[in-house]
C-alpha cells in the first residue's frame, strides 16, 4: 500500500506552535530554592531542561528552523545554561553530592556539543569514570546506552562496548512485535535516540534493527494513534525519520497536529488537562518536547525528499 507523506508545511508548523509554548511557559522550568536542596528534586528537574537543550539542539542541526524558530531557540538555550543551570553549577554541585551518578554527565553533554564549558564538571566526572563501579553501576540496557552516548559528545573514550550495550537492548533482540507495550516502547524509542545521537547519525542503526523497524514501526504507529497517546506517537514518528526510507505518513501527522492544542502544547494522551498553570506545564511539557523533536526531524527528511 503507497502511502502519502505529509506536507513540509504541516510539520514545520507542529514544531513551530510547540517551541512558541516552550518559549511562553520557560519559567515553569526553573528549579525552585526547595528543589535545590533536594538531590532527589533536582534530578527529576534536571530532565525537562536537558530535553529542552537536546530539542533546540535538533532544530539548529538540522537546519529547518526559520530566522525567529531559530532566535527563540537560542534565547532558549541561553535561558537554559545561565539563569536554569547556573551557568552549569547546579551540574557540578550534583556531580559533587552523588559523585556516581551519570545524569550530570548526561545533560552536560548536549551543552557541552553546543560549545559551553564547565572545567570543575568535567574533572569531577573523570575522576569518577576511573573507578571501576562507574562500569559496575546496574542500569537498564538502553539506559547504558544513553551513558555511552554522552561519553562520546564529550569526546570521552567509552566506558563499556557500544554493540553490546546495543544487543542487551530490547531492539536489540528484535522480540515479537506485538509485545510492544507502553514501557517496552519507549524502552524501544530511546535505544534508537541513543543510538543515532538524537537523529544525527540514523545511518548508525543496525541494518537488522532497520528492518524490523521498517516491518513494524507503522502498525505501531497506528495502534498508539487509535489510543490517541499522543507523547508515544510522536516518539515513534521521530523513530520513523530515523529510518532509511521513512513514511512520513500523512494521516498519521494531520491526527498528530491536530491533538495539538491552539496554544501549541500537545496533550500526554486525549485531550489537554486543565486545572493550576504549573500542574499543566507538567503533565505536558514532555509531549510538547517530542512533538518539537519530531517536527524538526519529519521536516528535515520532507525537504531532503524534494531537494
Amino acid at each position: 500500500m503507497t502511502v502519502s507523506a505529509a506536507s513540509p508545511a504541516l510539520l514545520h508548523g507542529v514544531g513551530d506552535r510547540a517551541l512558541s509554548w516552550l518559549d511562553e511557559h520557560r519559567e515553569h522550568f526553573r528549579l525552585t530554592p526547595d528543589d535545590l536542596v533536594n538531590n532527589g528534586a533536582v534530578v527529576e528537574r534536571l530532565k525537562p531542561i536537558g530535553e529542552l537543550a537536546l530539542n533546540m539542539q535538533v532544530l539548529f542541526r538540522e537546519g529547518v528552523a526559520g530566522s525567529r524558530q531559530k532566535a527563540r531557540a537560542g534565547q532558549l538555550l541561553d535561558f537554559a545554561w545561565r539563569e536554569l543551570l547556573d551557568g552549569g553549577n547546579v551540574l557540578a554541585r550534583l556531580q559533587h553530592d552523588e559523585p556516581l551518578s551519570p545524569v550530570p554527565l548526561e545533560v552536560y553533554a548536549t551543552f557541552h556539543e553546543l560549545g559551553h564549558r564547565h572545567p570543575g564538571l568535567e574533572a569531577a566526572v573523570e575522576v569518577c569514570r576511573r573507578t571501576a563501579t562507574w562500569t559496575a553501576l546496574e542500569m537498564m540496557p538502553n539506559r547504558r546506552l544513553g551513558v555511552l552516548n554522552a561519553e562520546r559528545k564529550l569526546g570521552l573514550a567509552p566506558s563499556s562496548d557500544f554493540g553490546e550495550a546495543v544487543a542487551r537492548t530490547w531492539l536489540g533482540q528484535l522480540p515479537e512485535p506485538w509485545t510492544v507495550q507502553l514501557h517496552i516502547a519507549y524502552d524501544l524509542t530511546h535505544t534508537v535516540f541513543h543510538l543515532t545521537n538524537w537523529g544525527e547519525a540514523p545511518d548508525r542503526i543496525p541494518p537488522d534493527l532497520a528492518d524490523y523497524l521498517t516491518r513494524y514501526l507503522p502498525a505501531w504507529m497506528d495502534d498508539w494513534a487509535d489510543l490517541e497517546h499522543w507523547d508515544l506517537l510522536g516518539e515513534l514518528l521521530v523513530v520513523d525519520a530515523c529510518l532509511p526510507r521513512p513514511t512520513l505518513d500523512a494521516a498519521l501527522w494531520e491526527r498528530y497536529a491536530g491533538a495539538q492544542s491552539a496554544s501549541g502544547a500537545m496533550p500526554i494522551q486525549r485531550r489537554m488537562p486543565e486545572g493550576d498553570p504549573a500542574r499543566v506545564f507538567d503533565l505536558v511539557h514532555h509531549p510538547t518536547l517530542v512533538a518539537a523533536f519530531a517536527s524538526a526531524m519529519a521536516t528535515s527528511r520532507a525537504m531532503s525528499a524534494v531537494r
